[in-house]
This record gives C-alpha cells, structure tokens and sequence, in this order.
C-alpha cells in the first residue's frame, strides 16, 4: 500500500460526485485527493486514520475532509479476509469548492459554509446526533438527479456549518501536495492496524519501512506528527473504548486483548488519550 492522489475524472468534469458504496470492504490506501469529500458511514466498524488524528468508527461516522489532506478509513481485519459476511455501506460526497459555481461561497450570505470548508483541512467529524438528523438526506442524494444533488447538498452543509456538535481531528495541517517515502507509510500503517493486539517493537516497524530505528523514528514524526509510541497507544485505545462499550469482556480483559501488557499501563494511557479511566469511561456508556 502507499499514500497515493485520487482524481476521479467524472468528480473533476462534474464538480461534484455522490457514490454509494456496498461492498465487502473499504478501500485499504493512506491517500488525498483534490476534492473535498463528505463521508458517511452507515455500516461498518474499523479505525479512522486523518492527518494525524486516530480514532474508532462505527455506524453513523460522518466527517468532512478537506482537499489535500491525507486519510484513510480502515476495517477491522475480519472484513478482509476472504468468505467473510461482513460488508460495509457508505455514502460519499466528493466535490470542488466551485460545485455550485465560481466564488460562490465567497458571497457573505454563505459565510458559516466557507468557515467550515476551511476547516476541513483539519478534518471535521460530526456527532452521531447530526448524522442521524441528516440520515435521509444523505442517503438519498445517490437517486436523486444533478440538480437535485446540488440543491439538497447546500442545505446539508449549510446545516452542518451551523451545528456547534462537531470536532476538528488533525492536531495539525498535514495537507500534502507532494510526498515522499509513499510505500513505507502505508506499510506501516498497515502493519500496525494488522497487529496491534501483538506485542510490536521499535525494531518491528522500522524493519517493515526497511528503515533504522532512528531514521524511522524521524520519518514517522515527520509523516503523522506523532512518535510511533504515541500512535500505537491510541489505536490500541481507541479499540478499547469500543470493547468497553460492548460490555462483554472485563476491562482486564480488554486490557490484554488490545495488546497492552499491564492494567497499570492501560489504564494510564486510557486516561492520558481518553480523558477518564476505563471504569469511569463504561460506568458512562
């Protein structure tokens, strides 16, 4: 895998672009393109990657991401492997700025819109509460005509612009415009989403990206804006938070199965990603 720029040609020559996506999986590349892009998740778990923001996603996932900024939406490992039931449906929005027109957005009428397309560079994610309230609308915008698409699309971001349930992911602009070492963060990256319940070493990825320990270290600051440490920590937890929803195991339990070694240790970088203790996180669900 590497991280790669999509242009769809149909995005580009119509400006705006609705697929429906039913298919056993989602596409499994760290990648950007130059449109915006809306994407809503009706069915389908896995661990959301956007700039250098990590974080589970379920049913009802809806997030804004801006032009340029590198993403990736990936499954749990069950739904790649081969006879698997599970299948994932999704509605995306790709579209340019000018969809509707040279500087339309500029107009003062739709200045909350244009606030919230420059934010997407950060990547903005919305509550489950507003995904739901657009749920019909969402879905509906691949059956309907072009025109329609343009109409019922401008109420969507103009009512998403004005919701205060929303948050910014990327902690910082990771727009790429260019790249290098493609191939060795979206083996990493893979890697990592295929073994974190393992127990992984510095040694481990750095022999996957064919890279010193030191080297590596400083390309993969450069390219996620994290340590590797501190990566691999909240992918673990954030499969944690979503074991301790289900509230079928222990969180001792949870503990071992999301590859931490010690309840000390999760529950310690629990609270330093989470803000709370895993206890204090399920007595809250």
């Amino acid at each position: 895998m590497k991280l790669i720029l999509k242009n769809l040609d149909n995005s580009i020559h119509n400006r705006m672009h609705v697929i429906k996506k039913d298919v056993p999986c989602l596409d499994s590349s760290w990648h950007y393109h130059a449109q915006y892009e809306l994407i809503y998740i009706t069915k389908s778990t896995g661990i959301r990657f956007v700039g250098d923001s990590v974080s589970h996603f379920e049913p009802g996932d809806l997030v804004l991401v801006g032009p340029n900024l590198p993403h990736l939406w990936r499954n749990d490992s069950s739904y790649y492997k081969e006879k698997e039931s599970s299948n994932v449906l999704t509605f995306v929005t790709k579209f340019d700025k000018n969809f509707l027109g040279e500087d339309t957005f500029k107009i003062p009428v739709f200045h909350e819109i244009n606030k919230l397309l420059d934010a997407s560079k950060y990547g903005v994610s919305f509550s489950k509460e507003v995904s739901s309230s657009l749920h019909n609308e969402l879905i509906r915008m691949a059956n309907v005509t072009p025109t329609e698409q343009r109409i019922k699309f401008l109420n969507i971001l103009h009512r998403l612009s004005l919701t205060t349930n929303k948050t910014l992911l990327s902690s910082s602009d990771m727009r790429q415009i260019t790249i290098e070492n493609n191939q060795r963060i979206d083996d990493v990256l893979k890697f990592i989403s295929d073994n974190y319940t393992s127990y992984i070493t510095l040694n481990d990825v750095a022999e996957v990206a064919c890279m010193t320990t030191n080297s590596f270290c400083r390309f993969f600051k450069r390219m996620t804006n994290k340590s590797f440490t501190e990566f691999l920590n909240e992918v673990r937890i954030r499969n944690a938070s979503r074991l301790l929803i289900q509230d079928n195991l222990t969180i001792s339990e949870v503990c071992y199965s999301v590859g931490f070694n010690t309840p000390t240790n999760f529950n310690k970088r629990f609270k330093q990603i989470m803000g709370c203790t895993p206890k204090s996180f399920r007595e809250a669900i």
